[in-house]
């Protein structure tokens, strides 16, 4: 009777019977082991990823495709951040979450950000024309103005701008004021988006917010409501027997340009003889909505350049036709940042009119809304812009043609507004200068 071996066993003689019970022991563990590996790598359901991961995922190739610094994925080796964020234990929305942001870290850009459901839903309203907390629009600024392309230990959380009416600007919480706390937790231990998301909370609740404006720490308790934000306002101001139309824009909301179109409408047919456009503390918004201001106020002239990831530039060049077509000036401060830095270097460069007031906050970033699909969201840098004559303000700003003097006035159009009356004496200068030539 014949013995038939294995095929992967070579030929040997007939062992003991000791020697093959102990081999087919040790046979048995391989042949066990061989198998576990064969299911392993062909179950399907081991190499399938969770939902959960897949937000994951779709958040790298979203800021793959779009990011406006590719060669920034180099450095930070961005696919190996990918695999290192899949590696964590992800098996919720919060954890992929936390892995999306520890993978964004590195980019060292504070603008291309993940937004968790509260806080998309909370961007997305503020561009609609509503808001919910004390009113404090905050940033990110380098302390030593140099570079924003690392995120450093010098850099700070900033107020830009308070709201209108809100409880920060009752408080009086100017532009420029250093956020080091709130409710005791360090603020850039929160980071941008949890210092915003501290910030908010449902009306009649209150919140410790410890600031430093320059003269040393202090504490303030504010109380969270909802804040209408109303971003357009107009009026006229009467001045030496000579009628000034003043045009607030507090925010490039989706609504504005049509709130623009209508006041600007209703004060030219008051017969105004000059415009007073108020950009101060306006933080930006919709870069759309502030492309479609700066369209009606400028006739068939650039208004902006835009430099993609692929570093190529795309003039906007505004239509035909003025809503507007007489004298103007226009005000803004430290707190005119983005959109609205926009409209006021396509005015200065373009000789529309000149600027009055202090250096603008200099955000020369265009982001992008996107969403993830499960109420959450991203933020993604896509494009720099430049002005029309190619001035690159991010971290720069741009200079006033005409510097007021401090203090700055802390109530925008209101009573006792110092730099409003100098910017109606300024205008004044240009109405009645073409009678003094002649």
């Amino acid at each position: 009777m014949s013995t038939e071996r294995p095929s992967f066993l070579p030929s040997r003689p007939p062992a003991p019977p000791a020697a093959r019970r102990a081999w087919n022991g040790r046979g048995s563990q391989l042949l066990a082991l061989l198998l576990c590996v064969a299911l392993l790598l062909g179950a399907p359901a081991a190499l399938a990823l969770s939902d959960a991961q897949q937000l994951v995922v779709e958040a790298w190739r979203l800021v793959n495709q779009s990011y406006v610094d590719p060669q920034r994925f180099e450095a930070v080796h961005w696919r190996r951040l990918r695999q290192k964020a899949l590696e964590r234990p992800i098996s919720s929305s919060d954890d992929a979450y936390d892995a999306i942001e520890a993978m964004l870290a590195p980019l060292g850009d504070p603008y291309t950000r993940l937004l968790r459901p509260a806080d998309y839903a909370n961007l997305r309203s503020s561009t609609q024309g509503s808001v919910s907390g004390v009113g404090l629009q905050i940033g990110l600024q380098d302390s030593d103005q140099t570079s924003s392309d690392q995120r450093t230990s010098d850099q700070r959380i900033v107020v830009i701008a308070p709201l209108d009416d809100s409880p920060a600007a009752e408080a009086q919480v100017a532009s420029g004021t250093e956020l080091l706390q709130v409710d005791g937790k360090d603020a850039m231990g929160l980071g941008l988006e949890g210092t915003a998301a501290a910030l908010r909370g449902p009306s009649g609740s209150q919140v410790l917010v410890t600031v430093n404006g320059g003269d040393g720490p202090r504490e303030l308790v504010l109380e969270r409501r909802q804040v209408d934000l109303r971003p357009v306002r107009s009026r006229r101001l009467r001045l030496d027997g000579h009628t000034i139309g003043y045009l607030r824009v507090t925010q490039f909301a989706e609504p504005v340009p049509e709130q623009v179109k209508q006041a600007l409408q209703d004060l030219v047919a008051q017969d105004i003889e000059g415009l007073i456009l108020d950009l101060r503390n306006n933080s930006g918004g919709l870069v759309s909505a502030g492309l479609a201001v700066a369209d009606q106020l400028l006739d068939s002239r650039p208004i902006v350049e835009t430099e993609d990831r692929g570093g190529l530039s795309s003039p906007l060049q505004a239509g035909p036709g003025l809503l507007y077509s007489g004298p103007m000036l226009t005000l803004v401060n430290g707190g005119t940042a983005s959109a609205s830095e926009i409209l006021a270097g396509a005015l200065q460069d373009n000789g529309r009119c000149e600027l009055a007031g202090a250096r603008t906050f200099g955000k020369g970033l265009i982001q992008t809304l996107i969403s993830l699909g499960d109420n959450s969201g991203l933020a993604v840098t896509v494009a720099r812009y430049l002005t029309p004559s190619g001035r690159d303000i991010q971290n720069q700003g741009i200079a006033p043609d005409h510097l007021l003097p401090a203090p700055e006035p802390l109530n925008p159009g209101g009573d006792g507004d110092s730099w409003l009356d100098e910017a109606a004496h300024l205008l004044l200068g240009r109405l009645v200068q073409p009678d003094v030539q002649a």
